[in-house]
């Protein structure tokens, strides 16, 4: 097998499903953003079953981008945790497939987790290109999950975000789990921080998620993290014989 170079410092984990027309824009951009990072870095994206010609594109990106493909449409949950375990570098990076992230709030991430030593440093979008119902929604259920969990996150949709691999693999996997990471994160004793970030326009593409889908799929896997929330366990080992 080819060498394949130091272990990257950043994984950048982008979930894709029909995502054509965003991957050629996106992915340069990731690579003008990085070219001059003083650290290794790789993104690894997951194609999550589409249908259009989001494979060709992804089997045609330049290293250090590279790819996972799904047997079928699995979640976006599934496609970020696939994508957590296949990284290889120590801090790992997210961002929606449709462009309205941005990459370079990622260096700024990384930079203010180095700096401040927090395991996880979340997004605040400051000015959200979405539409007002979608914007009011957001809201609403942002503030509903702070509620019923008892936590203090000002944005837990936002994808851009940066945390600890190590964190990311603590975590227990289920189908929504996407919706609930910092929540998720701080459960299990690890530190977060949040920034605002930017936010922009699709740059293609269709949301594959309604108003409605959101609500309610979300009103259920609430009361399930509110019960891991309950039940969780954080312990410090103070003393061991093991040899």
């Amino acid at each position: 097998m080819p060498d394949a170079g130091p272990a990257p410092l950043l994984s950048i984990v982008i979930p894709v499903k029909n995502e054509e027309s965003t991957i050629p824009g996106l992915s340069a951009e990731i690579s003008r953003t990085f070219a001059d990072a003083p650290f290794p870095w790789e993104a690894v994206w997951i194609n999550d079953g589409s249908t259009d010609r989001t494979a060709d594109l992804l089997r045609n990106l330049p290293a250090p981008h590279r790819f996972l493909a799904f047997d079928r449409n699995h979640g976006q949950s599934a496609a970020f945790m696939a994508g957590f375990e296949s990284a290889r570098g120590e801090w790992v990076g997210t961002l929606d497939g449709d462009g309205q992230n941005d990459p370079a709030d990622l260096r700024r991430q990384l930079d203010h987790a180095l700096a401040t030593g927090v395991d996880l440093v979340n997004g605040i979008r400051a000015k959200r290109q979405d539409s007002i119902i979608r914007k009011i929604s957001s809201k609403i259920g942002n503030g509903v999950r702070n509620w019923l969990t008892g936590e203090t996150v000002t944005d837990v949709g936002c994808s851009t975000r940066v945390c600890r691999r190590a964190a990311l693999l603590r975590l227990p996997f289920f189908h929504g789990m996407h919706r609930f990471l910092p929540t998720l994160v701080r459960m299990r004793g690890f530190t977060i921080a949040e920034i605002p970030v930017n936010h922009r326009p699709r740059a293609g593409g269709a949301s594959k998620y309604g108003v409605l889908n959101r609500v309610f799929a979300a009103t259920r896997d609430l009361f399930g993290v509110r019960w891991l929330i309950s039940r969780s366990r954080v312990w410090t080992i103070t003393e061991t014989n093991q040899r």
